[in-house]
């Protein structure tokens, strides 16, 4: 009777380590997912989340801070207000979202949902993949030999498609409403450039509510409707007004 209940105390002993890795929360301070291990729930307030490589969690949440993916790397979501969300090579994640910070997907990176950043960058590596919609509000959109699997839509972003990247379910840069976008108003000074490089693709209308500067190269291929601006177009690797 004794060795049974020292077997089902060593069996709980065992199983702590696994109940205690199911969260990794904090709230002032960096949290670490290590690598090779899972967890439900990795979240801080003031700090940044580091997933390390062949990690996984269910959640990576945080207000300050940024949120790193090292290689082959997953999460179900990833979402933070003050900074940056980087996915390292061949990582995965569900959805991802910022409010005030970049999205850098690195080769080989896939976002299975949809990607939000209002004020910040988009950078695409080759390989990498956002199969949902991207939507944004300022900030530089470059994607190189990547593919968007349903759409883009910007108010103030320039955009760069370069290389053999393809962009399925058009593009929208739209014009700002009068209680803004997301809650918060921005100014329309700047006019946007949409420029398709040679070999890119874009399959879906491209509709501007705003004015833009559109360069298509002659090699690019742009399969839908056109409406809001002019094209100009251009060969080499460089738009006129670029020159």
């Amino acid at each position: 009777m004794r060795s049974a209940r020292f077997r089902i105390l060593a069996l709980a002993l065992l199983a702590l380590p696994l109940a205690l890795a199911a969260c990794v929360n904090g709230v002032n301070g960096s949290v670490d997912v290590a690598a090779g291990t899972s967890v439900s729930d990795a979240s801080t307030v003031n700090g940044s989340i580091h997933v390390e490589a062949n990690a996984k969690a269910d959640k990576a949440s945080t207000v300050n801070g940024s949120i790193h993916l090292a290689e082959n790397a997953k999460v179900g979501s990833a979402k933070t207000v003050n900074g940056g969300i980087t996915l390292g090579e061949h990582a995965t994640a569900g959805s991802v979202e910022t409010v005030n910070g970049s999205v850098s997907l690195d080769k080989n990176a896939t976002v299975s949902g949809d990607v939000t950043a209002v004020n910040g960058k988009l950078d695409l590596a080759t390989g990498s993949a956002i199969n949902g919609k991207y939507t944004g509000v300022n900030g530089h959109i470059t994607i190189d030999g990547a593919h968007v699997g349903q759409g883009i839509t910007t108010v103030n972003g320039d955009i760069d498609i370069t290389g053999n990247a393809v962009v399925d379910g058009g593009i929208k840069v739209a014009k700002p409403k009068d209680n803004g976008i997301f809650g918060i108003h921005f100014s329309s000074d700047n006019i946007p450039t949409i420029t398709i490089g040679a070999g890119a693709t874009v399959n879906g209308p491209l509709t501007f509510e705003r004015p833009v500067k559109l360069y298509i190269n002659d090699q690019a291929h742009v399969a839908g409707p056109i409406t809001g601006a002019t094209p100009v177009k251009f060969s080499g690797s460089t738009p006129p007004a670029s020159s």
